[in-house]
């Protein structure tokens, strides 16, 4: 039998929790970008950092502290069958998270990163529930470091290598160019990378079910690259459509891989048009008012999303 999730969030509930992030967050940070450290005479250039550096951090521990909340009110009014889903977060447990894995990937210059985003990863998944079973995330650290080394670090090491030696010896005063070309091949370094993070972030079990992504590279990096080029071409016009295509191709792709259980097909209903008009709306809307609007925004887009979104059992 197929049945169809639910989003009961309005923006009138979610406002007051965007409004603490967009005063207590964005609006600070965008004057921190566009205010430069501000030197008292006697004071050194250090002090000035060190003090710009504290507000800084004091942003990003309100922003994912922020996070926290705005992650769990929205998995708990998602609903399947007319069942919310539940969280279990503590913010302590999920800074102490935060604050040993940055500290881990400053000390290893970065290598312990991909076990760091692991342990977020796992936090949040392991702590939802459905019907008082929780989810379980099952992805490795390891798996997750080969595929940023070998689809991100390395590609960028050799990009920045080709731009500013072999490109800059050819082309010597033509720094605009130089830029366009080192953009256009990070977009496409992206690509695949995108796919590969995508495929290990759905890595999930819940009870005897084990939900994976059932696709090949090739066609799935490619369909990211038809559309997101399109999305490039019509200055960001054409986005809108393109993450309802690709939400609909990666949902009906999520399968159940444990072998002696029941197959649950995801589909969801697409109506190109009117759900990219709707999208579309939504989003102007939103730049409109400077991201007062958010909150509605995404709300409406959410609804009209999961209520297209089914989930089928159905028998070997």
């Amino acid at each position: 039998m197929k049945t169809y999730f639910n989003f009961q969030l309005t923006g009138k509930k979610l406002f007051p929790l965007w409004a603490i992030y967009y005063l207590l967050v964005l609006v600070p940070y965008v004057v921190l970008i566009l205010t430069p450290p501000i030197y008292h005479q006697g004071e050194s250039n250090i002090v000035a950092t060190v003090i710009t550096l504290c507000i800084f951090l004091l942003i990003v521990a309100i922003a994912l502290s922020w996070e926290l909340y705005f992650i769990k009110t929205i998995l708990q009014h998602t609903q399947q069958n007319g069942t919310n889903l539940r969280c279990d977060y503590s913010v302590g447990k999920f800074m102490g998270i935060v604050g040993l894995g940055l500290l881990l990937t400053v000390v290893t210059i970065g290598i312990y990163a991909p076990w760091f985003m692991r342990n977020l990863q796992r936090y949040l998944i392991d702590n939802t529930f459905y019907k008082e079973n929780n989810f379980a995330f099952k992805g490795k650290g390891g798996k997750l470091f080969v595929i940023l080394l070998l689809s991100l670090f390395i590609p960028m090491i050799i990009v920045g290598i080709f731009t500013t030696k072999a490109l800059g010896i050819v082309i010597k005063n033509e720094p605009i160019f130089i830029q366009g070309v080192y953009n256009a091949i990070i977009y496409i370094i992206m690509i695949p990378y995108l796919y590969y993070i995508y495929k290990w972030s759905i890595d999930i079990t819940y009870k005897g079910y084990h939900f994976r992504l059932d696709t090949k590279s090739w066609p799935s990096i490619g369909k990211i690259a038809y559309e997101l080029i399109l999305s490039i071409i019509t200055l960001g016009l054409y986005a809108p459509l393109a993450y309802v295509r690709l939400y609909k191709y990666f949902i009906e792709k999520t399968k159940n891989k444990t072998e002696g259980t029941p197959k649950i097909q995801f589909n969801y209903d697409i109506d190109q048009q009117k759900d990219y008009l709707f999208i579309l709306g939504q989003a102007l809307l939103t730049v409109i008012t400077l991201g007062i609007y958010f909150p509605w925004s995404f709300c409406k887009v959410s609804q009209r999303i999961l209520e297209k979104t089914s989930m089928e059992k159905m028998d070997e």
